[in-house]
């Protein structure tokens, strides 16, 4: 999203930088041009095709020719973005003189070998197993039912993102970053809920007990009631 980008472009601008953060194709304002040329938004059961990896690159390198550049001091993203930040500085280097990559490693372009199974998919059955049953938050949020979980929470969206970010973020007391011994189920159930959610939970539901106080609400500097109703 454009708008999550907007306290870390005034310092980069203010050093001198022409700073510019779209909407990622899927995310915020953008969308779906018909066959007959209209717009509409996209659906769950879209064809996924136009998000492959190739797709979110050439859009990137699109966007700087239209701002009228052939080249860009860096391309940074964050998540999602990191690993579109990463193809496009392997595919255009000419274009991308330098790359940050933020809370997501780049992983490299893909072998030539017929691909493996993604280990998310082969630890799924790992994780429901667990006592109690647990389930990755990636194959969460591919599920049509994960949408209208997060679109309509039964305590409104606003409180809802208000205990999402909150945990995500620095001030939750349980936030203890470390490396993990293993890449395996029961390993795998130490990290926050968030991540590893309980089987027969959505992610409101798994939130909600962490969601902060008014005190500490009123104290937050980083995500103030106003900028959260966006």
């Amino acid at each position: 999203l454009s708008y999550s980008w907007r306290k870390v472009m005034i310092p980069l601008s203010a050093a001198g930088y022409y700073v510019v953060a779209p909407d990622q194709r899927g995310y915020g304002y953008t969308k779906r041009r018909g066959i007959n040329q209209e717009y509409d938004n996209f659906a769950f059961t879209d064809d996924l095709a136009p998000f492959r990896m190739l797709n979110l690159t050439t859009d990137i390198v699109s966007l700087v020719y239209a701002l009228g550049y052939t080249a860009a001091a860096a391309v940074i993203g964050h998540d999602f973005g990191s690993t579109v930040a990463g193809y496009c500085a392997l595919t255009r280097p000419d274009i991308f003189k330098s790359v940050v990559l933020m809370s997501a490693p780049y992983l490299g372009p893909p072998t030539l070998d017929s691909p493996s199974p993604l280990p998310i998919k082969m630890l799924s059955d790992g994780l429901a197993s667990l006592t109690p049953p647990r389930k990755y938050y990636v194959l969460y949020y591919s599920t049509p039912q994960a949408n209208d979980d997060m679109h309509d929470p039964p305590r409104g969206l606003h409180q809802f993102l208000r205990a999402y970010y909150h945990v995500k973020s620095g001030d939750w007391h349980a936030n203890t970053p470390h490396r993990l011994p293993a890449l395996s189920a029961s390993v795998l159930a130490q990290l926050p809920l968030y991540y590893v959610m309980n089987l027969n939970q959505t992610m409101p539901q798994t939130v909600e007990s962490d969601e902060p106080s008014q005190d500490h609400v009123d104290a937050n500097s980083w995500l103030q009631d106003d900028e959260l109703g966006v």
